[in-house]
């Protein structure tokens, strides 16, 4: 299968001339900054997202609080293992990256010696941005977006064909949303009880955020009725 989209005559080897093709004309700091975004700067930036997600559920509490972290926990755990099933997927398929079968690419990224189907960056990335949205759907579709964003780097850096993103976003959307369910129904019950605890409850909400109902409060938190009821007794 390693001669896969080694012909220069099918769409996937066009639109990747197309893309790379950018890089040329374009000034040599753009090139710079894309390959710097393309490596390193899109995948940073995805994990200061899911920072800021939890910051925010943290915030926001609620009855779904839990489950929400759950989901930002499971976020990175899908990525790393959507990168572990890509590596018998790359062995398998064999597919040398574009610049080795294609004269005349651009390329942005230097020392690659691995095989190219399909993109570890987005797996990654395309992972971390389902998991998001699975956890709060704003962060998601930013996230989502980082993806979008990193497939195209990739391919304008000249290291990966379209189709080597396609395949990346399938795989990290697949391991992320089939295996959801009992990964939720794992991590759920853990946060729960880190809700629970008096030392985690600050983990998983702010101060002075309460919990599930007008009833909940912060575990070792006194209530006005009990305050009360200890100056009656002082008294």
């Amino acid at each position: 299968m390693a001669g896969l989209a080694e012909s220069g005559s099918n769409p996937d080897v066009d639109l990747l001339y197309d893309i790379n093709g950018l890089a040329k004309d374009a000034p040599r700091w753009l090139d710079r900054a894309v390959a710097f975004a393309g490596t390193y700067g899109l995948l940073v930036a995805m994990v200061l997202l899911v920072a800021a997600c939890w910051w925010s559920v943290r915030r926001r509490g609620g009855e779904d609080t839990a489950s929400s972290l759950a989901a930002l926990v499971w976020t990175p755990l899908a990525a790393g293992i959507a990168v572990l099933v890509n590596v018998p997927i790359r062995g398998f398929v064999e597919r040398p990256s574009p610049f080795r079968d294609h004269q005349g690419l651009d390329v942005l990224a230097s020392g690659r010696t691995d095989f190219s189907f399909v993109s570890d960056h987005a797996t990654l990335t395309m992972a971390m941005g389902v998991g998001l949205f699975v956890a709060h759907r704003k962060f998601g579709l930013v996230g989502i977006g980082l993806a979008l964003a990193e497939g195209f780097c990739r391919v304008y850096m000249g290291v990966h064909y379209p189709t080597d993103v396609v395949g990346g976003f399938a795989l990290g959307t697949a391991v992320v949303l089939l295996l959801s369910p009992p990964a939720m129904m794992l991590l759920t019950p853990v946060l729960k009880a880190v809700e629970g605890s008096a030392r985690g409850v600050r983990l998983v909400r702010a101060p002075g955020v309460r919990g599930a109902g007008r009833d909940a409060v912060v575990p070792g938190a006194r209530t006005g009725a009990a305050e009360a009821e200890e100056t009656d007794l002082a008294a």
